[in-house]
């Protein structure tokens, strides 16, 4: 994944393969407390199509100045830079984030948390593309790709497990779960879902909070990760978690590095506590060369690769479409985040 967002030739492409199916809530501002409109800043550089969905929105477009009400942030490395422009321009009422993990800008939210000042996230916008990497995941460590792929000569011994019917445990209740869950129909899965709250999911068998995951970690075929990082799920799944997992368990993160021990995951690894790991997020990341995860039979890892910008450039301009409606008309944001939980 790109440090800046940025849009490319293959949009039109990306914009029939992809929609924001499962969108983040809406929430509707009073009039008293949307933000005041103004002209909007793309930082920390823009490109043309998230000029035009800023335009095509009705927005006008200028560079950071004191008349700035409005920004869109396309960087997720350079969250230091937001926290800057933020601290400069106290004017701003209304911040677009780039992707629908805001862990880089904890700090940010955190500091500059205050009324009126709205923060959107493309939370939801990208479920298509990251579901349809975790289904992949999860029928590769189903059939042991991971091993497959390793190997230098025929082996005959039978291996590999079907999906059909398999219990899915998933953490998180956001758009990549739900889209994975309908993804995951047509294998008459039974899943469970692990969420904050018992409100039920649909699609899912059962729904249950945070604090009955040892519960039903036991009955898990498959541990799909899919919550957001904050500082209360950081390690969410350690040495006690991974030892509650029967030895056939297949473990999929998709979400952060950072809700998994990989000291933990390692050594479960290594003795065979789970059957096999695909991760497309690590932590540390990037993953230093020589870490026991890339040499580990059981381990398949994805660079960060669950959406490209090409998947991702369409529905991110969609979803600022969207707000730039929203922060001139009719107060509807989509995305908006909660500094108190982190996302």
């Amino acid at each position: 994944m790109t440090t800046t967002m940025s849009a490319t030739a293959s949009m039109t492409m990306s914009e029939t393969q992809h929609r924001a199916v499962l969108g983040a809530p809406v929430t509707q501002l009073p009039p008293g407390e949307r933000p005041t409109v103004g002209p909007i800043a793309i930082l920390p550089e823009a490109t043309p199509a998230f000029t035009r969905a800023v335009t095509d929105a009705g927005g006008t477009l200028a560079p950071l100045s004191a008349a700035t009400r409005g920004l869109v942030w396309l960087s997720y490395q350079r969250a230091g830079e937001l926290d800057r422009v933020l601290t400069e321009n106290p004017q701003v009422g209304w911040v677009q984030l780039p992707w629908a993990g805001v862990d880089a800008f904890a700090g940010v939210l955190a500091a500059h948390a205050r009324p009126g000042l709205t923060i959107t996230s493309a939370k939801g916008a990208y479920a298509q593309p990251v579901a349809e990497h975790a289904l992949a995941l999860t029928l590769a460590l189903m059939r042991v790709l991971p091993k497959r792929a390793r190997a230098r000569e025929w082996d005959p011994v039978p291996d590999g497990r079907s999906l059909y019917r398999a219990n899915i445990v998933i953490i998180g209740a956001g758009g990549i779960a739900r889209e994975l869950i309908r993804l995951l129909a047509p294998f008459d899965t039974r899943i469970t879902v692990v969420r904050r709250s018992s409100e039920p999911v649909a699609g899912a068998a059962r729904t249950v909070t945070s604090e009955q995951l040892a519960a039903v970690l036991p009955g898990a075929d498959v541990l799909v990760v899919a919550a957001a990082l904050t500082t209360g799920t950081r390690h969410l799944i350690g040495a006690p978690e991974l030892s509650l997992l029967p030895a056939h368990a297949r473990l999929v993160n998709i979400a952060r590095g950072g809700l998994v021990d990989t000291s933990a995951l390692v050594a479960a690894l290594a003795t065979g506590a789970i059957a096999g790991a695909a991760l497309d997020v690590t932590d540390p990341e990037p993953l230093p060369a020589g870490h026991p995860l890339w040499s580990e039979a059981r381990c398949l890892i994805t660079p960060h690769m669950a959406d490209t910008p090409e998947m991702t450039a369409p529905l991110l301009a969609e979803r600022i479409r969207l707000n730039v409606r929203a922060y001139l008309m009719t107060g509807r944001f989509v995305g908006v985040v909660d500094p108190r939980f982190g996302y």
